[in-house]
């Protein structure tokens, strides 16, 4: 189904920056991914993050967007994506969790069949790269960072990163707003996936999620 024109009216705003629109777009859908998410996690605050990690996701492909797609399943299939990789990090499978969408179409896939070892250690090697590579694009950030006395945004990502607090819970922490939390945590995703790729990695090695 296409999308309806003043969902691409909104989309258009978005994409030239108008704030009013942007935050239109979340009021319009916030609530039913929270509900679609919400169903699955049965988290509320981990709900309520892996709803934000779809609109900055949404973001993200924005510039690939194309708006004969209707928005709301756009959103949604993003969401579904961010709802995986959660139930990933938690060990759990997520095709047990949400098996199949309205069309009957699995939302996620069980891998089958075992890996070869030199496979193995390929993706070993990859990781190791990525992760001395990302260790050290956050080093120049945070020393960036202290440079000029960015501290609000050095403490946010601490309570992000280190400790896997919630985005509301660092907001109340900080005494700032959940957007303004969003926004640090966007643009540091945008500037390590830049880093990441100058180094000659995918930029899948920068998760979102």
């Amino acid at each position: 189904m296409a999308t309806s024109d003043s969902d691409a009216l909104l989309v258009r705003q978005v994409r030239s920056g108008n704030a009013p629109a942007w935050r239109q777009l979340i009021e319009r859908f916030e609530g039913r991914l929270l509900a679609f998410v919400d169903s699955r996690l049965r988290d509320r605050a981990a709900s309520e993050d892996v709803v934000q990690e779809t609109f900055i996701g949404f973001l993200t492909s924005l510039p690939h967007y194309d708006e004969k797609r209707d928005i709301e399943a756009y959103l949604f299939s993003i969401a579904a994506h961010k709802l995986t990789d959660h139930l990933r990090k938690q060990g759990r499978r997520p095709i047990d969790q949400f098996g199949s969408d309205d069309h009957g179409r699995p939302l996620d896939e069980v891998p089958g069949g075992a890996r070869a070892a030199s496979s193995i250690a390929r993706s070993s090697e990859r990781r190791r790269e990525e992760e001395k590579v990302l260790g050290e694009s956050m080093g120049r950030l945070v020393r960036e960072w202290l440079a000029r006395g960015d501290f609000d945004r050095i403490r946010c990502l601490e309570l992000l990163v280190v400790k896997g607090w919630a985005n509301k819970d660092v907001a109340r922490s900080l005494g700032l707003t959940e957007q303004a939390v969003a926004s640090y945590k966007f643009q540091t995703i945008a500037r390590l996936k830049d880093m990441a790729r100058r180094a000659g990695l995918s930029l899948d090695a920068v998760h979102e999620g």
